[in-house]
């Protein structure tokens, strides 16, 4: 009798043991294929290139690490990126994952390097967010894939519990007229904290999240540039300076009216 349940025991323990082997196991291969999910649909979101190194998922816990995502910058810019993120973690609830919609416990981006390139006629962010915009009206990146497996499928929805952008820095250029491209000295962005997005049973789509993220950075970003056009004057001289706030006060009526059109 006791050799019997030393046996159950054993045999116990060894199928606990495969169990969490093949969580282990799952977690890894489902790392690929978010990080191939990522690097397929972001670049179709955002109409750049947009690449994630790895991406480290535990089933166990429901948390995974996405190290250096690299936002592409818009045709046109000189810069080979527009947004870095060395570290994204994430927290999920795990059973979610087999529903329709993902609930997403917190994204905190640490540190992110983020590209300005601006001038009296625009700027890459400000481009970045027209892109994403335009992918959302035109229905996400979804509607491009017309096969039948597509249409008969709906989309994952997401819900953000909540979401912290911290430590980022802003570094760039400045066009001006008559004064030629003005480097920034690097500007730190007030961290970006975001809540409850996609509450309730529609959730959101990862399209309509990174327009109301990307909304965010960049009018961070124009405030910083803003607010740092005094200083920027001292350095450049008094009247490089009120050029400087002249250029600055454009990009923010132009933004502020690209910042209205993402929210229709």
């Amino acid at each position: 009798m006791k050799k019997a349940k030393k046996i159950l025991l054993i045999m116990g323990i060894g199928l606990l043991v495969l169990i969490v082997v093949a969580v282990i196991a799952v977690g890894l291969f489902l790392g690929k294929i978010v990080k191939t999910g990522v690097n397929t649909v972001g670049p179709k979101i955002t109409q750049t290139t947009l690449t994630v190194d790895t991406v480290d998922l535990s089933l166990l816990t429901g948390s995974a690490a996405v190290k250096n995502l690299v936002v592409g910058n818009p045709a046109g810019y000189k810069a080979p990126s527009a947004i870095t993120v060395g570290l994204t973690a994430v927290s999920v609830n795990p059973m979610s994952v087999l529903s329709d919609k993902i609930v997403v416990k917190s994204i905190r981006l640490e540190s992110p390097e983020i590209i300005f390139e601006g001038g009296l006629s625009g700027n890459n962010l400000s481009k970045l967010l027209d892109n994403v915009n335009g992918t959302a009206k035109n229905g996400g990146p979804e509607s491009a894939d017309k096969t039948p497996a597509a249409s008969s499928r709906p989309g994952k929805k997401l819900e953000v519990d909540d979401l912290l952008i911290t430590g980022a820095k802003v570094h760039g250029t400045l066009m001006l007229p008559g004064r030629g491209e003005v480097t920034l000295p690097p500007l730190p962005l007030p961290d970006i904290h975001l809540t409850d997005l996609g509450k309730g049973p529609e959730g959101i789509t990862s399209t309509e999240l990174t327009k109301q993220v990307l909304r965010e950075v960049v009018s961070g970003v124009i405030q910083a540039v803003g607010s740092d056009a005094t200083n920027l004057g001292k350095d450049i001289g008094k009247d490089a300076g009120k050029t400087v706030g002249a250029g600055v006060n454009v990009i923010k009526t132009g933004i502020g009216g690209l910042l209205k059109k993402a929210t229709n």
